[in-house]
This record gives C-alpha cells, sequence and structure tokens, in this order.
C-alpha cells in the first residue's frame, strides 16, 4: 500500500527546498530520497511522516532547531553545507499567500509526539538582564556541561576561542598555540609585569603566559567547571606562585592594584550591549597608565540578519549573548578613555576553527554521549556548523583590538611600529 504522506511530502520539499539544496538531498522515513539519491554532500533525514509539520509550521528558528535536537530529522555528512539553503527559505516563501498555502500542506501531515528528552531543555533565567546573579546562570548553563566533553572537541589546552592559522592545513593545537603566542605578543609582555583574563576559560592563556614570559598571571571565570580544571592544570605545570584562576565577575575585580596588561578573549559576546560603556569603563580602572587591554570579540557582520522572534543561540546556546558592530565597540571604547591602537580581523580563522571543532565533535559522537544527552550533543554540532558557516558568508566576524590607557600627557609607551610582534620565538619558549 502507497504511503499516504510521501507525495504531500514530496510536493512540500520542492516548495521549500526547489533547486536550493546544492548537492545535498532528503532521505525520507521509507528509505526512498528526493530528488534523487545521487552522491550528496550531506542528507536530510526524515524520521517520520510528520517531520516537515515539526520543522515548519511554527515558522521559527527555535522550532526548526528543535526538530533536529529531538530527532525529529537528523543530518548526514556536512552539516554546514545546508545552512545557504535554510537561509534561502524564507525568501522562497514570502507572501501571505505563499505562507498560508504550506501551513495547509503541513497540516495535512500527522501530528507526531515524539518524546522530547529533558537532559538539555531550552534556557531560562531569571532575574534583571546582564546582573551579576543572572550572568553567572548564563555562563553556567553554557559552560558547565562537562570538561570531559569539551575536551572531545577542543585543543590540548582547550581554548574555546578564535585559533590563529599560518596556514589552512595547520593543525588545531599548532593554531591555537600561535593565537595565545599572537595575544601576548600584542600586550608585549615583560616578565614581573601583572596580567589580568577576563573570561579566562580554562586557563590556556594564563598558563600560556605565565610559562612562555614570565608574567603574574590571574584569570576570572564564572564557570565553576572551568575554575576547577584552570586550577588543577596550573598546579600540575608547577606555576601556583605566579598563575591563579577566580570565581569573579570582572565587575567586582578589585581596582587597588592595577594591571600592566588586560585580555578579554571570548567574553566580550556576553557582556550586553546596554553595558559596554561600564565593561570598558571598569577595565581602564584595572590598568595603570600606559596599560593595554587586548579585546577579543565576535561581531555582528554587515551581512547579519536578525531572526524573527527567539533566536537558537539564544535559547539553547547562548542566553544573554550579544553581538554589535566593530564601530559599537570601537565607538564606546574610545568613550570609556582609551586609545584604538590596532584592529585585526580574524573572521576567516573562526570558520577554519569551527570547522575543526565539528569534525573532531562528530568523530567522538558516541564517546560524547558519555557525558552528555544526544540533544546536547546536537545543539554543539548545530551551533558550531552554524556558526562556520555565518564566518564564512560574512554575517559575523572576529576582531582583536588593542587598546591602550595613555598617561596623561598622552604618551601610550608603544613601540612606533608592529614588527616586534612577528619574531620567529617567543621569549622563553
Amino acid at each position: 500500500m502507497t504511503d499516504p504522506w510521501i507525495e504531500i511530502t514530496h510536493s512540500l520539499l520542492e516548495t521549500l527546498f526547489g533547486d536550493i539544496l546544492d548537492g545535498a538531498n532528503v532521505r525520507l522515513w521509507d528509505g526512498n530520497h528526493w530528488p534523487d539519491n545521487g552522491p550528496a554532500k550531506a542528507t536530510i533525514v526524515l524520521k517520520h511522516p510528520g517531520a516537515l509539520r515539526a520543522m515548519f509550521l511554527a515558522g521559527s528558528q527555535v522550532a526548526l532547531a528543535e526538530a533536529y535536537l529531538f530527532d525529529d530529522f537528523d543530518v548526514e555528512g556536512d552539516l554546514e553545507a545546508l545552512f545557504d539553503a535554510a537561509i534561502a527559505i524564507p525568501e522562497r516563501i514570502e507572501g501571505l499567500g505563499t505562507r498560508l498555502d504550506l501551513a495547509r500542506h503541513l497540516l495535512r501531515l500527522p501530528s507526531e509526539q515524539i518524546k522530547r528528552p529533558m537532559a538539555r531543555g531550552p534556557a531560562r533565567l531569571r532575574g534583571r538582564q546582564h546582573s551579576a546573579d543572572r550572568d553567572r546562570e548564563a555562563i553556567s548553563y553554557h559552560y558547565d556541561v562537562s570538561n570531559e566533553f569539551y575536551q572531545l572537541f577542543l585543543d590540548q589546552r582547550m581554548v574555546y576561542s578564535c585559533a590563529y592559522f599560518e596556514t589552512p592545513e595547520t593543525d588545531l593545537d599548532t593554531a591555537q598555540a600561535r593565537k595565545l603566542d599572537h595575544i601576548c605578543r600584542k600586550l608585549r609582555l615583560q616578565p614581573g609585569q601583572r596580567l589580568l583574563d577576563v573570561g579566562c576559560g580554562w586557563g590556556g592563556l594564563v598558563i600560556h603566559a605565565a610559562q612562555h614570559y614570565g608574567v603574574d598571571a590571574t584569570g576570572i571565570t564564572l564557570s565553576s567547571e572551568q575554575l576547577e580544571l584552570a586550577n588543577e592544570r596550573i598546579r600540575e605545570a608547577g606555576l601556583q606562585e605566579r598563575a591563579r584562576v577566580l570565581l569573579q565577575d570582572y565587575r567586582e575585580v578589585d581596582e587597588s592594584q592595577p594591571y600592566d596588561a588586560l585580555a578579554s578573549v571570548g567574553m566580550f559576546e556576553h557582556v550586553g550591549s546596554e553595558l559596554l560603556p561600564t565593561y570598558f569603563a571598569k577595565a581602564l580602572s584595572l590598568v595603570r597608565p600606559r596599560g593595554v587591554f587586548l579585546n577579543h570579540g565576535i561581531a555582528r557582520g554587515g551581512r547579519a540578519t536578525s531572526p524573527k522572534g527567539a533566536s537558537f543561540s539564544n535559547t539553547y546556546v547562548f542566553p544573554d549573548g550579544e553581538l554589535v558592530p566593530i564601530h559599537t565597540t570601537l565607538e564606546t571604547a574610545e568613550g570609556a578613555g582609551w586609545e584604538v591602537r590596532d584592529v585585526e580581523s580574524l573572521r576567516e580563522h573562526y570558520a577554519m576553527t569551527l570547522r575543526h571543532w565539528v569534525r573532531r565533535l562528530e568523530r567522538h559522537h558516541d564517546e560524547a554521549l558519555q557525558y552528555v544527552g544526544e540533544p546536547t550533543y546536537r545543539v554543539w554540532r548545530l551551533f558550531m556548523a552554524g556558526s562556520a558557516q555565518g564566518f564564512a558568508a560574512e554575517r559575523h566576524n572576529l576582531y582583536q583590538t588593542l587598546l591602550v590607557r595613555p598617561d596623561e600627557r598622552g604618551h601610550s609607551g608603544l613601540p612606533l611600529t608592529r614588527a616586534d610582534w612577528y619574531r620567529e620565538a617567543a621569549p622563553g619558549s
């Protein structure tokens, strides 16, 4: 007997995707393919006759993501390859008449009651947005998942931010070590100086700067799991006398003993646009005159578009995360008293970093399920693949901005050129 839902599904697939899948295809629950079963970069696997209804009836980014997270459909192959098609769908169904017709056809499909695992639900934060307590909840939601889970796809130092590739063939461990050194060179760290790493993760920069540049390094984080592993790694490296990680909000750092240098690597996105003046003013109060600050953060790109309603990222990945364009960052920093000395885009580097992470995570799928549930694994796979495509397509960018606090006479204390950043070897390495 012919499956009554196949004809409807084929018609819907033509409406939704037409010829925009570009080398991908769809496999239905009966094993047959649409538009054909030729070689494909990626295959969308519809798990039941109501899959398209679950994916598209609500018409939201979150509903489509949840249909993937909870296995109404799966993706085999290169998940990133499907994002161009997903982004093009709204243009294909523009117009009230088209959307109503699509909804009528979707409603003809069965409403499958798929059991939703409760291992990772959407973020439900309490209190005033970007208050200290709510920020702790937001950070814990993302980072306190499992150190062992993160170790499956990050480099050996567990650096969870954009790497720095000399060539596309550079391996991830090397590229992350180069990134840490690139930051230390930009800060022009010297033995005996004091460094503060704001949002230090698992302590990669703190350890690198203390080991190779002889500084006294303090890192702060709001993640209890990061805190424990970072300090364990500091002890294993024998650096307890000049490196430590504290559980502390950046707004709580003592200003009485200014630092020579500050770094913020991958934390900036959590601050919130309304608190950027507070963030940069606090950073200025934490460094001595002629002190430097390297701010490494994602920016909203020129081709970015905002989803209607809640986004997948804010719901399941980075609650309360906000991206601003680079001109907003620079203007706010200058308004707080910083002088902008250098801005470097690492957009392509982040696309490559994310692709490394996705491939490593996919290779460790079975092992990941020892630490997290399938929906959590899929959150990170979807988020990182989508982010890689976002950087490649210029919807996101990554900037390292070097700021300095001039002294009262306007002196920065910095060299006239960047030549010292590109020496062959780092001091002490």
